[in-house]
């Protein structure tokens, strides 16, 4: 079927705000764009982060909600939720069922080799099993996701950490997996300006210098790090600011810290902000930390990186290969707030050079993560994985 439009179905755990989501909701809304007939199906999205598709639009794109597809694990509610799966995939006669996340990953799956489904994918946006997980924990979800591994065609991506953390798990081998990096809208990034209203509302005075960080106010996410080194970097330049955009569980303690600390009116809590406005807060500052314990391909980098600002970060994950130590930001030891807030301190006091690694990071973000390129690539090899069911040989 080189010409004809293709039916895919998106399956994703939760859509509430955050990359996988927007990168999920990209993908969907550019392939029903490109002609085809395309269904997102998503498990119900209550909590903190607020439900993403109440602040972006899917033209063109069907919505479908499967009630028992939770994130917890709940076994009775799960095989409720992939006896379902089963049926709607076989109902829907997809040509391309296309998961994200953990749960809707290995659920849909097993659900979508069941029903009969030509083209199975997946995408591996982060890790369910990690360093900072329980040892049993990690490995049911890695027996798991070699269970869902064997149901699916094609493993895809969003940084090649992700392919090398899979490999070495034994999840499958590596000619299953491709890369297709994140994809992302740049252009509002791209254009962004300083904007002296929003500065006023937030409370930051119009020429202070900006540490900001876009992540959920959650476990693993390194706000605790963070507002140590603030501290740190308080001290020796006051009247630095540090904007802190995303809500969640931790925001009660996170502020108590600050306050501990000193610095709580030198730390901006801006809430949950609607994606299409956080470009407008990127904007305003100077330099993005991303000092997330866990992360695929950090989006909030390469916005920054699109607005020509230098990042901070841990060689973790997916994050070196946007974070170039000394090209496009700097890396620090995993945990160090000493050494972040000496990352900091030297970005701060040399514009100059902040400037220069934010220009390479805007080259970088240009070249490799527009969304465009991001649904070619998965067209590219959804259309090589049917030809090869077609002619009977191997994708």
């Amino acid at each position: 079927m080189p010409d004809q439009p293709l039916r895919i179905c998106h399956l994703i755990t939760r859509m509430i705000v955050g990359g996988a989501q927007e990168n999920t909701l990209l993908s969907a809304r550019g392939q029903a764009a490109d002609g085809h007939a395309v269904t997102l199906a998503t498990g119900p999205s209550p909590g903190p982060e607020g439900r993403l598709l109440d602040r972006m639009a899917a033209p063109g794109v069907t919505v479908a909600e499967i009630p028992h597809l939770i994130r917890e694990v709940r076994p009775w509610q799960d095989a409720l939720a992939c006896r379902r799966l089963v049926r709607f995939f076989r109902d829907q006669r997809f040509d391309v069922v296309h998961t994200h996340s953990s749960k809707a990953g290995i659920l849909g799956r097993l659900a979508a080799r069941r029903a009969g489904v030509p083209l199975v994918v997946h995408t591996v946006h982060g890790q369910a099993f990690h360093a900072n997980e329980r040892w049993w924990r990690n490995r049911l979800f890695i027996l798991a996701e070699r269970r869902a591994a064997h149901a699916s065609d094609r493993i895809f991506a969003v940084c090649q950490a992700m392919v090398d953390q899979c490999v070495a798990a034994g999840i499958a081998p590596a000619a299953k997996y491709q890369v297709v990096y994140s994809g992302m809208e740049l252009e509002p990034y791209l254009t962004g300006r300083r904007d002296p209203e929003l500065r006023r509302q937030l409370g930051i005075p119009e020429h202070a210098p900006v540490v900001g960080k876009i992540a959920r106010l959650f476990e693993l996410k390194g706000h605790d790090c963070l507002l140590a080194a603030a501290a740190q970097v308080i001290r020796e330049v006051p009247e630095t600011r540090f904007l802190l955009v995303g809500d969640g569980l931790l925001r009660p303690a996170l502020e108590t810290a600050a306050a501990r600390l000193g610095i709580r009116d030198r730390v901006v809590f801006a809430g949950l902000v609607s994606p299409a406005e956080v470009p407008r807060y990127v904007a305003q500052m100077d330099i993005l930390a991303h000092l997330s314990l866990r992360e695929g391909l950090p989006r909030a980098v390469v916005q920054a990186f699109a607005a020509g600002l230098p990042a901070v970060g841990y060689p973790l994950d997916g994050t070196p290969e946007v974070i170039r130590d000394g090209q496009t930001g700097r890396l620090c030891p995993v945990g160090d707030a000493a050494a972040v807030a000496a990352a900091l301190l030297e970005l701060l006091r040399s514009p100059q050079a902040a400037r220069a690694m934010g220009a390479a990071g805007r080259a970088l973000a240009v070249e490799r993560f527009d969304w465009r390129h991001m649904v070619t690539d998965l067209e590219t090899a959804y259309r090589a994985g049917l030809s090869c069911k077609l002619l009977g040989t191997p994708f």
